[in-house]
């Protein structure tokens, strides 16, 4: 099985070892046919101190809590 990998922007870093990532996807709508951005938050484990702002990739892993299903890629 192949682990998904997305790209996104980290938007909380206030957690010890975790960072919301926060990944925009545009997709259209399936009856009026627009283009729709939608935003979807993701709890990420990292080793290393990231900002907000900053756009990291990451990973699907094992459950690692309650929340966090994904970890940052290095």
């Amino acid at each position: 099985m192949t682990k998904k990998i997305v790209k996104g922007v980290v938007s909380s870093n206030k957690m010890d070892k975790t960072v919301v990532v926060v990944v925009q996807n545009a997709i259209r709508h399936p009856r009026y046919e627009k283009v729709v951005k939608v935003k979807k938050k993701y709890y990420a484990h990292t080793d290393k101190p990231l900002n907000m702002g900053d756009e990291v990739s990451i990973i699907e892993c094992r459950p690692l809590s309650k929340l966090k299903r994904w970890r940052v890629c290095s």
